[in-house]
This record gives structure tokens, sequence and C-alpha cells, in this order.
């Protein structure tokens, strides 16, 4: 190459920004990364390599809620401000017995005996008596096993940014190491022979080397670890030596300076001869003279030496390869105007901050609030945003509009919503969503199947999943879907065939064999909650068997998802409950079968929306079915068949 060297090309910056993505991806860069082990207390701001699952439930134990009184909730009924029930107070340890209670603290262990608790406000002791004035309902104020993080189940996603709530709520679930992407390593070699490293040397016609830092600090608050290296002077072994010393032990080289087209700028024919340039001369200004190269399939950049130019051209072309080189998207939280799905009520006189998720469901721009309990580690991990209610108000209504400050870098287009049914397989599918593509995020509210199809009809979820049989024809979902959302869009897809049954300790201790055992008065069972699809299928078996619902002890109790109930069987809170087989597997516990259902989803997507399209050939694909057959208790040979549409 000649002196006075001319630009290879002077291209556009977004024809430039698609060829070095494309031959980026050619060149298997972003395919391949390496991990390491550490500390889940030390691991802020790591991208995770895997999914993380939960090794205990968040609470392991029934809690208090409250500082007050444990109680039976039967022993309370009848109690009135104007006919006061007496309590006995028992001493701790103290065995308990009908018309006892145990003073307890917030966080303290439910005495065994009793399911509820009265707030201390509401209770006058005197002379070893708790005199109450409302009765009790069961459960209340008690922190159910599991309500918040389940054993075994995700804890935080596969290629995340970890924040503080994600290693609170790894620590809190038992996780004390993570496996995490380890941090690119990024070359920076400042060149020219007017550079000098500190202001001591500086002297007229010397310059200060302020980009290495410029560029360094940058590359640390993209994720990355910079690497850099001393100045080189104009020369071009020495450029050449410098390059390939870096190559052999980072994952990106930037080279700033000597990218023009001087008698002294050497870095295009270097990395020429090293590999492939892509690109030299881009039309932006500040920042032309950009040389873009892959070297030993790796990135290697040369930056324009003027810092403005420097830095503007390492946010165009550098940035966004490190973002995708740690799975992570690169898009700003912003200020985006939503609709409240559900109605929130708050206490006058304080300003409240609740988190959401958001969603874009066919132009609708919605939010649905997290769990709100003050030890709800999951609503931290799994919300996209914030909305707050002003001190003065008392709360907002459903359908209202509000401000919702975004959290995570997540595009709002891109947040799927799944509200409806709990399956195992949920989770799967959005780890598969976001290897495909990595901005998408999916979050699960898990509300029964019936809150699935009220939230499809409100067009406020956009997958629902339900499995709700009916009983006069023996077919599941049909009829139900074409009863409620008569008139609007949405599509019924198929997704597996799975089994529901009893799940008990290993060993099966009590010799539970079927629906027939749960009215044993020495079986405690543990249920879920009303208008999901287990509840209708429980309720169903129970008609036909001819039990009544009052002889199950433990009916009432009732817990919102498939692991939660496993979760409390484990744990002896109960001696059986029912869900699918691969929850009962997934926490090591025995399986009795009960019946085969079918599980399918709703979809309600634009009718161009691609994500439509992702959504249903993740369905259809070997890996994924494979996936969540080898859960246990799967058929999904059908998986992705379109049953019915029901568009308007």
């Amino acid at each position: 190459m000649s002196k006075n060297k001319a630009y290879l090309h002077c291209i556009e910056r977004q024809k430039a920004q698609s060829l070095w993505r494309q031959k980026l991806q050619a060149s298997k860069y972003f395919d391949e990364f390496l991990v390491e082990t550490m500390s889940a207390a030390k691991s802020l701001g790591r991208i995770t390599a895997s999914l993380i699952k939960a090794k205990q439930s968040v609470p392991h134990y029934n809690g208090s809620a409250m500082d007050g009184i444990a109680v039976w909730a039967a022993d309370t009924f009848g109690a009135l401000e104007t006919l006061p029930k007496q309590l006995n107070l028992l001493s701790p340890g103290q065995l308990f017995r009908a018309g006892g209670c145990y003073l307890v603290d917030t966080g303290d262990l439910i005495p065994e005996g009793t399911n509820a608790v009265i707030m201390i406000e509401d209770v006058h002791i005197k002379d070893n008596k708790a005199e109450i004035v409302a009765a009790a309902a069961p459960w209340q104020h008690v922190r159910i096993i599991g309500e918040d993080i389940v054993a075994n189940e995700m804890v935080v996603s596969e290629h995340k940014l970890i924040t503080p709530e994600d290693i609170a709520a790894m620590l809190a679930a038992g996780i004390e190491e993570v496996l995490v992407i380890k941090k690119p390593r990024v070359a920076i070699i400042p060149t020219g022979d007017e550079l000098v490293a500190s202001s001591h040397e500086l002297k007229p016609g010397a310059i200060l080397d302020v980009n290495s830092h410029m560029l360094a600090a940058a590359i640390e608050s993209w994720g990355g670890e910079a690497n850099c290296s001393a100045i080189i002077k104009d020369q071009r072994a020495a450029i050449k030596e410098a390059v390939v010393s870096s190559l052999a032990v980072c994952d990106m080289v930037i080279v700033n300076a000597g990218t023009s087209a001087g008698t002294d700028d050497y870095t295009a024919e270097v990395l020429g001869e090293l590999g492939e340039v892509i690109a030299h001369g881009i039309a932006i200004k500040p920042g032309k003279p950009v040389v873009l190269a892959i070297c030993q399939g790796k990135p290697v950049i040369g930056l324009p030496g003027y810092p403005v130019s420097a830095m503007l051209t390492a946010e165009l072309f550098v940035r966004d390869v490190l973002i995708a080189r740690q799975r992570l998207p690169g898009i700003k939280a912003k200020l985006v105007e939503t609709t409240l799905v559900k109605q929130v009520a708050s206490a006058i006189g304080v300003e409240e901050f609740i988190r959401v998720s958001v969603g874009n469901v066919q132009g609708k721009m919605v939010c649905v609030p997290q769990g709100r309990g003050a030890g709800m580690l999951s609503s931290l991990t799994k919300a996209q945003g914030v909305i707050s209610i002003d001190a003065a108000s008392a709360g907002l209504n459903a359908g209202a509009v509000v401000t919702t400050t975004l959290l995570r870098q997540v595009e709002p287009l891109d947040t799927v919503l799944a509200i409806g049914s709990h399956d195992l397989s949920l989770d799967l599918l959005g780890v598969y969503l976001r290897r495909a593509r990595n901005n998408i995020s999916l979050f699960c509210a898990n509300v029964g199947s019936m809150g699935g199809i009220m939230a499809v009809r409100s067009n406020e979820t956009h997958i629902a999943g339900i499995h709700l049989l009916d009983a006069g024809t023996g077919e599941y979902n049909l009829s139900f879907v074409q009863k409620y959302l008569a008139g609007t869009n949405w599509e019924l897809v198929h997704l597996a065939m799975r089994q529901q049954g009893l799940m008990v300790k290993p060993g099966n201790a009590k010799n539970i064999k079927g629906i027939s055992d749960l009215t044993r008065q020495d079986v405690r069972f543990i249920n879920r909650q009303r208008g999901s699809g287990t509840r209708m299928l429980l309720d169903y078996e129970l008609t036909k068997a001819a039990i009544d619902s009052f002889s199950i002890a433990g009916y009432e109790k009732e817990v919102g998802t498939h692991m939660a109930v496993a979760a409390s069987v484990l744990a002896g809170a109960a001696d059986v409950g029912m869900g699918v087989k691969a929850a009962a597997l997934a926490l090591g516990l025995e399986f009795i079968p009960v019946a085969e259902e079918q599980y399918d989803l709703l979809l309600n997507f634009a009718a161009d929306d691609e994500r439509r399209e992702l959504v249903l050939a993740i369905l259809k694909s070997p890996e994924f079915q494979n996936e969540v057959e080898a859960l246990g208790g799967y058929d999904l040979k059908r998986a992705g068949e379109i049953l019915i549409g029901g568009r308007a």
C-alpha cells in the first residue's frame, strides 16, 4: 500500500454496521464465550451463563407475617365486637389444644396446630387470655412455604445482567455460587509519536493519552474488561507486534489512531495483513477514518485519534458488539404511558411504588402489577417497570393510564405477557424466546385458566395457558373460549398432554392411593387457587367420587403454582397436593396419577406480529419439545397445532 493512502471505501453508517455484524456472525464470534464460577454475593453486573434454579423455597417454612397471636382459625369463628371471644395464651413449646393461641413475632415459625395470625393491635391480652373481636380467616397473615420462590424453579434466567435484587433472590434461594459469562477482554492500543502517558511528560507538540482511559472506562461500563497497552510509536512493525500479542489474550482489539490516510498511518495496512478489513472509512462526522477488521476470528477496530471521534465511533461499533457478545440487549430504559390491567388499592398518606410488568398487546400498552408483599423478592427480579401512587390517592382503578418507569434494558414491544394457568413449560418458552431474540422478555402471572381467558378478553395478555375440562362434553378448553371470547382476536394452540395427579413425600408413609384418601382424618391437603384448571379438575374428580370438599382437611389452603404445591408437600406442611407430574419429579416427590389433561395456549397477537410466529416455531421445535418432555409427564407430539381461531 502506498503512502498518501486513500480510504478503501467510504460507506454509510447503517451499511457499515450491518456488514460489520454479518461478518462477525459468520465468523461465529457471537456463538462462543467462556464461563467462570463466582460467588453469588459478588456477582453484581455479571451475566448469567445458564438458567439458575432455586435450591430451597422462600420462605422455607410457614411463618408469621405480623406481630400477633397464632390461632386455629376455626376457634375464632363467631367473634364479634359485641360478643368477644377469649383464647387461652399458651407458652412456647406447649402442646396446642383447642381454644389456645401463641404470641408470635413477624418471621416466627407458625406453631403446630395453628393456621392463622391475628395482628397484635386487634388483640387484648390479660391474665393469660387473649380477647378477640373478629374472626380470622384460614392462613391470614401467614407467609406460606414457597409463596415467593419455590425450590427448583427459575430464580434468574440465562444470559441476564445480575442486579442487586437478583443477588438477594439467589442467596435467599440457597444459591451461593453462580456460573457467569467471562467479561470480554478488550485490548486498547494507543499509537502515535506525539502521545505521552502522563502530564509530567507534556511539552509543546506532545499530546496526553486520555483516549485510553476514556475508552477503558467505556469498555468497563459496557461489561468488558479493558487491557491497556503502553503507547506504541508510529512504526508499522511495532503496531503489528502489539496487535498480534493482544489477539493471543483478548477477545477484541482496539487500535487508537493511525487510521487515516497519512504517511504515518499504518493501522488499516497492518490489519489487512493480519486479517480481513471490512471497512475503512465511514460516512460520518466526526469519526470518518474508522477501520473495521476481523483477525483470527476476532473483531479489531481502528478508532480515530481525536477524543470526540474516538468516543462516538466506539459507541457505534464497539458497544453493541460487546453487548451482543455477552447476550445482552443495549436499549436504555425510558418512560412509557401504560394502561393498568387491574385495580390497585393504596393507603392514603404514603407514596407507593409498585413494580409492574409491561407489554404491548395489539397496540395497547399495558402494565401488570407484581406481588406487593414486603418480602416478595420475585417481584424485584421479574418487573420491567415501576409506577407510583400519590400520597393523597387511595389507589388506581383498572384502566387508568399511568406513567411507567422502565427498569430493564428491554423495549416494551418485546415483553411478552403470559397471564393464565401455571406450567413449568412456560419458563422454558421464555428461555427459548430469549435465545431466539435476546431483547425478548417473557413475564408470567399465574392467575388460573379462567383468569387467563379474562385477560385475553380484555386484551391484556399475549398468551394465556388454560386447561379447563367441560364436564358435560369431556373436552378441554374449546367450549370456554368460544363462550367467553366471542368477537375477539385469539387462537387456541395446543402445547401438551400432561399428567395430573397426587404428590406425596418419598415413601408415601400414609399410603395415599387416590382421591378417596383425601377425606381421611390423618391426611392434610394443599389446594390450588379458585379458577385454576387444577382446582376445577379436582372438583370434577370429587364430584365423580361423591366426596364433599368440606371433608378434606386443607381444601381451603391455596397456593398459586404446581411447584408451590410440591414445595409444601416436601416441607411437610401438607401430606398431599394435586399437580402435574413434572412438579413432583422436580422436587423428588412420588406421583399418583389421577388424569391426563390437555394444556393449551391462547395466543393474542396481531396477525402481523412476528412474535406469534416465533412462539409457534418454538412450540414445534424438537429441541423445545424434548426439553419439556424431559421434565416428565408431558406429551408434546401435537405442540404448536392451531386448534381453532376466533379472529373478529
